[in-house]
């Protein structure tokens, strides 16, 4: 929606309300309480939104801008913490999480608030270590790399076996622990796994709150699950997020069961019908059912990659960039796979083609071994990847 100038003057807010400490409150304006702050998952805002900016318009100066607020609030959780572990100081935690009534296998408990804070820390770390290189910061960038492995070995030490399984199995634990590179490389697949295990046993449904969501489908896609992301994203009964839509919702609720099954309100108080939060779905609809993503910020490079599936028998997303429009839309009709993209003036893409690894295809009815405007192309696995300028395509092929 083009917010650069918003997110701009909002993090000046921000920054305005830090405390000389650091701490960062739950809402800017902070119109709550001025001794109030520095909950994980709320507070990271302060570096979270930055580099979403960044990433999205590649203008540094929104990291030159807040980068003394990023490292006031990475400083303030580092002084905060005891060896190493941000174990202190009230959290809101995975707020508005799924817990059945009757749960006799404990599988959808509370996430420790105190994990999910040292996720978030090793996030915000990760984020102005990034700044940090962009900026030239090559001390600092020093400083937050060491911290950032201080506080993944922390983690490991108090909140993973050795056997690989978390103190606290839910959804949102290990969506968390996985999408933050909170664990060793040999014990992520295994992870995974049990993440993809307790969907299954709540009948394909999520149990995640605010932190947990957001990250869900995207953790599901990159360990090599797409369908169980899928099957939630499709999910009709409570808690979905179909669910809602299927008692007449038009906008995303606060709370995954503000209207129940009768027709009741969950609560009479905090249950607003148009509520952000779990509306993150939409990123992972736009970067993974679509396919379009950045490759570097700004999207002077652009990665078109589609991954079809579900009930969807097409979908489509555009984004207007800073270069021009960028566009990607696919249809599956009688077994043919239809792909049509637009590559913004002066920047180049990637496109990986789902299932086209050995398939003859067609660009604009072309065989696209016939056509210079492709600079390379390869397989990868049952994919094919090729390299394009700008322009508009249309390819073609079985899918098999």
């Amino acid at each position: 929606m083009n917010a650069a100038t918003f997110f701009t003057k909002w993090l000046k807010d921000l920054a305005t309300d830090q405390a000389e400490d650091g701490r960062v409150p739950p809402v800017v304006p902070n119109m709550v309480n001025k001794d109030f702050g520095a909950s994980a998952g709320w507070a990271d805002a302060a570096t979270i939104i930055p580099w979403n900016m960044y990433m999205a318009f590649g203008d540094k100066r929104i990291l030159e801008q807040q980068y003394e607020s990023m490292k006031a609030w990475v400083n303030y959780i580092d002084k905060t913490s005891k060896t190493d572990l941000w174990n202190s100081g009230f959290h809101f935690g995975d707020w508005l999480f799924y817990k059945p009534v009757h749960d006799d296998d404990d599988r959808s408990t509370v996430t420790d608030k105190y994990l999910i804070a040292q996720c978030f820390w090793a996030h915000s770390t990760q984020l102005l270590l990034k700044s940090a290189k962009v900026l030239g910061k090559t001390e600092d960038a020093s400083r937050y790399a060491e911290m950032l492995k201080q506080i993944k070995d922390a983690f490991q030490k108090e909140y993973l076996t050795a056997n690989g399984r978390l103190v606290t199995g839910t959804q949102t634990a290990y969506v968390l622990a996985l999408n933050f590179d909170m664990l060793p490389e040999n014990l992520r697949a295994q992870a995974a796994e049990r993440l993809v295990q307790n969907v299954k046993d709540y009948g394909n449904h999520l149990t995640t709150g605010l932190l947990g969501t957001p990250y869900l489908c995207e953790v599901l896609t990159r360990f090599g699950f797409v369908d169980v992301a899928y099957n939630l994203l499709m999910q009709e009964t409570y808690p979905s997020w179909l669910y809602p839509v299927k008692m007449g919702a038009t906008t995303i609720w606060e709370r995954w069961d503000g209207i129940k099954p009768d027709s009741t309100f969950q609560t009479p108080d905090m249950n607003s019908f148009n509520h952000y939060a779990y509306g993150a779905i939409g990123d992972w609809m736009y970067r993974t059912v679509a396919g379009l993503q950045e490759v570097v910020p700004g999207y002077k490079e652009i990665l078109i990659a589609p991954k079809p599936g579900g009930k969807l028998s097409n979908a489509s997303a555009e984004l207007e960039t800073g270069y021009g429009l960028a566009k990607s839309s696919w249809e599956i009709q009688d077994g043919m796979f239809k792909l049509s993209v637009q590559i913004p003036t002066n920047t180049t893409a990637t496109l990986v083609l789902p299932k086209a690894a050995s398939a003859n295809i067609t660009e604009h009815g072309i065989d696209i071994g016939k056509l210079k405007t492709i600079t390379s192309s390869g397989k990868d696995g049952n994919d094919l990847k090729i390299k394009v300028g700008s322009g508009s395509y249309q390819f073609e092929y079985a899918l098999k």
